[in-house]
């Protein structure tokens, strides 16, 4: 499998938010802004992957500022990592006020998704070729955070194994 490049596979998806994402506090609803970031990022997937991808896990979302109706966001989203079956990709939120121009990063998250078969079972991914210093800087810490989370898997096995042996 020939390695693509992260530039292959990103994505750019602008919405206008309206009164029908609003939450009762008159602003954008954080779950229409996650629904987009995982639509976004799934994208990214399916297109690096060029497979049906499904979401396995969210390690990081972090809302900066609200999101306010009648805002333009904008979601630039692109590949992180490539393990053996599984990517993460980063998503950038960004709110633009269209009247005054004004441009607010607004959240930002990563997610990590397994490319999958034509049976529904994990698919090697194809690799990725890092090309800029913002991408090998990007790959390093998603590297980290992969890390992090399968240590955090084997500590929750373990404590697991220890209340079973315990009861």
């Amino acid at each position: 499998m020939e390695a693509k490049k992260v530039s292959d596979s990103a994505v750019m998806i602008v919405q206008h938010m309206t009164q029908q994402d609003a939450n009762l506090a008159g602003n954008v609803h954080g779950g229409v802004v996650m629904k987009l970031i995982d639509n976004t990022a799934g994208l990214v997937a399916l297109r690096h992957s060029q497979r049906y991808c499904v979401t396995a896990s969210l390690d990081r979302l972090d809302f900066h500022k609200p999101v306010y109706i009648g805002d333009m966001l904008r979601l630039m989203a692109s590949i992180n990592y490539v393990g053996r079956t599984s990517m993460e990709v980063g998503v950038r939120v960004e709110a633009e006020n269209v009247f005054t121009g004004e441009v607010r990063h607004t959240a930002s998250a990563y997610l990590t998704f397994v490319v999958l078969d034509e049976h529904g079972k994990p698919a090697t991914a194809p690799p990725v070729r890092f090309e800029s210093d913002e991408e090998k800087r990007r790959n390093c810490e998603a590297t980290l955070r992969r890390e992090n989370r399968l240590r955090e898997r084997q500590n929750e096995r373990n404590h697991a194994c220890e209340a079973k042996k315990n009861q």
